[in-house]
């Protein structure tokens, strides 16, 4: 399978009309004014609910919440829930890697065998190479009924998304090598089903597409993942705040990828949705902000920022991942200690209420 490799180079920036051609506002994206959100009473999590991070909206409406934990892994990490009245409550405990003794989640997305899958980013506990994992929560009447390892040999496994037959994952840091290497690996539900997939990094047929960073400050690669309703699928790189787009084949293979949002008032893009209405969302963990993104024209709209702080009173602390239900989003704090932030002991879930 043909793997497309980008460097984001000023020539490509602007035969793709990046951040140096004013971008026509998309009409109506977030239907928001100028005025940036104020933040509603935010859902406080207890201590061995700290570092939340992938979310993703269940058929029942309940929000499946990944509780990391890096910031005190003294705790379990775990699979929780946000009900319809932002109640929180376990879904699902995880298993530890056999060689470090723990499990690290972040990305997390419904299949459509409708099971749970979750990246599991060794990296947050070990400095050993090659131990990320993909799993898989097998679901049986709405409640977890066992935990298989489906993906293996993964750096950094992060965002994860699915469409059809197939999950998709971001490994945030292939190569190392400046600039860094980050890509994205795809499975069918069907392979995954037979056991565990041993993938093997550059030259893997899985890699479907890759990455180059350039920001020597934050070499933090492949991040977000979200496909569209229509199969389109987009990445993000997170240490050059870029969005990148695939479209695909009628045979999945990738017709093109390309450039479709860089910047704009971003200082970096972590996790990625898109809501009913097709619209992004992404969480700038750098820049401590949400935006709203058109799927048309890549116009960025900042939806909500405040300065760096602990995240009392709903303020975002360190976001790495936002998710619109309904006319609410919810905004996960990972809180982790990078770039400027330092984790604390305050652990929230920031909810914005659109107009």
């Amino acid at each position: 399978m043909k793997i497309y490799q980008v460097v984001a180079s000023l020539a490509v920036v602007a035969m793709l009309g990046g951040c140096t051609t004013p971008k026509k506002e998309c009409s109506g994206v977030c239907k928001l004014g100028g005025e940036l959100l104020k933040p509603a009473a935010p859902i406080v999590l207890p201590n061995e609910w700290n570092s939340p991070d992938g979310m993703t909206v269940g058929k029942d409406g309940n929000i499946y919440l990944s509780i990391n934990n890096v910031g005190d892994q003294s705790y379990p990490a775990k699979i929780g829930i946000i009900d319809a009245n932002d109640k929180v409550s376990v879904f699902s405990d995880l298993p530890p890697h056999p060689e470090t003794g723990k499990v690290s989640p972040l990305g997390i997305v419904f299949g459509s065998d409708g099971n749970l899958y979750v990246a599991d980013n060794q990296t947050f506990v070990t400095d050993k190479p090659g131990l990320s994992r993909l799993l898989r929560i097998n679901i049986k009447n709405g409640k977890a009924a066992g935990v298989d390892v489906v993906a293996t040999g993964l750096q950094m496994a992060n965002g994860v998304t699915a469409f059809g037959g197939f999950i998709a994952v971001n490994d945030t840091s292939i190569d190392t090598t400046y600039p860094l290497t980050s890509g994205t690996y795809r499975f069918s539900i069907e392979e995954l089903a037979k056991g565990p997939v041993q993938v093997k990094g550059l030259g893997d047929p899985h890699l479907i597409a890759t990455l180059k960073t350039m920001n020597k400050k934050h070499q933090v690669g492949a991040n977000g993942a979200a496909y569209s309703k229509s199969g389109e699928l987009f990445v993000c790189n997170f240490g050059d705040a870029e969005i990148w787009k695939a479209a695909f084949n009628k045979d999945g293979s990738v017709e093109s990828w390309k450039l479709f949002s860089k910047g704009e008032g971003l200082d970096s893009v972590d996790g990625l949705q898109i809501d009913q209405y097709g619209k992004l969302w992404t969480a700038d963990f750098l820049g401590n902000a949400i935006a709203c993104i058109c799927p048309k024209s890549g116009a960025v709209k900042v939806v909500a920022k405040n300065e760096p702080g602990d995240g009392k009173g709903g303020a975002m602390d360190a976001p790495s991942e936002c998710i619109r239900r309904g006319n609410k989003v919810y905004v996960a704090n990972i809180d982790l200690t990078y770039g400027s932030n330092t984790s604390d002991e305050i652990h929230t879930i920031s909810v914005f209420v659109l107009p």
